[in-house]
């Protein structure tokens, strides 16, 4: 039986005051403008030629300091099933993500993890039962064509490992929501308990890839160090305690079209910091990424509505 924590909100968009609905959304937004600054982290902080060390440093410390704070740990079958979600949600996930920035473009990356809201509206009618919409696939399209006019550049370059890490992480997330929303969240866990469970299983399943596949830890000056702790406090506990607690409490469709923040504040911070620049064609890309943001936090049309 579901704990009420893990039931979707009824009337989320409708008797619910908007003000609340829109608070939620907010802070639920903070998880992709934290992961937005992964990017520009990866490539001016941290030693190069190390991703899955990266993805370890966000996961494991972070769970490890929820599971101290909090002192609660799964029962039953909560075991498989954090072990399920932490390895879509944090350590399959990161690990990609992290593949993928170091072999391509900011730009190409962000792209496909754009993808996520498409994937996700195909979940909901799978694992949800939920009845397909033309609304969430033409925002999930527009969405993902905006992102790409904001960072694909002339300079792009195709990495096929890269490309398949970013696709296979997007589905890797998109899968990790879609069942976070179906199994909810058992009663004896709050949201902090509930993420360092899957942030400690996330990265107890990084440790022998990253071992393996990278050997001893890279050397740690200050600078990385400040990176590291910055992706495993802001991007690593704090994103994924309101990721979660957002999941929660929102429609599946609109947390999942949120992650489209992510690749806008990547693009901020590169203009800002690195000095790049936005074009008509970035900013026009930047207006329909908003838009699709903002669609996907709205009720999908019923057919009664569209007749009007």
């Amino acid at each position: 039986m579901k704990s009420p924590a893990a039931q979707p909100i009824s009337g989320a968009y409708g008797s619910e005051p908007q003000r609340a609905t829109l608070s939620r959304v907010a802070l639920t937004a903070i998880a992709p403008v934290s992961w937005g600054t992964t990017y520009v982290t990866i490539t001016e902080l941290l030693p190069a030629g190390h991703p899955m060390f990266a993805a370890l440093m966000r996961a494991l410390p972070a769970g490890l300091i929820a599971l101290a704070c909090t002192r609660v740990l799964p029962r039953g079958g909560w075991w498989v099933k954090t072990a399920v979600l932490g390895v879509l949600n944090i350590g399959l996930l990161n690990a990609l993500v992290f593949i993928a920035a170091e072999r391509l473009p900011g730009g190409i990356v962000a792209t496909l993890a754009a993808v996520q809201p498409l994937i996700v509206a195909v979940l909901v009618v799978v694992v949800l039962g939920e009845s397909p919409s033309a609304w969430r696939f033409a925002w999930g399209i527009a969405g993902a064509v905006g992102v790409g006019l904001v960072v694909i550049g002339p300079e792009a370059a195709f990495d096929p490992i890269g490309v398949a890490a970013g696709l296979i992480s997007a589905g890797s997330m998109a899968l990790g929501l879609t069942l976070t929303k179906r199994w909810g969240r058992p009663p004896e866990a709050g949201p902090t308990a509930f993420a360092g469970w899957q942030l400690a299983a996330g990265g107890l399943f990084l440790v022998p890839i990253t071992f393996l596949a990278e050997g001893p830890p890279p050397g740690i000056d200050p600078i990385a160090a400040l990176g590291y702790l910055w992706l495993g406090g802001t991007g690593g506990l704090i994103a994924y305690v309101v990721w979660f607690r957002g999941i929660a409490t929102l429609p599946v469709a609109s947390v999942a079209v949120l992650v489209l923040i992510s690749p806008l504040v990547a693009a901020a911070l590169g203009a800002v910091l690195l000095g790049q620049t936005f074009g008509p064609i970035q900013l026009a890309g930047f207006g329909i990424a908003l838009a699709a943001i903002v669609a996907g936090q709205l009720p999908v049309p019923t057919r009664k509505e569209k007749m009007r």
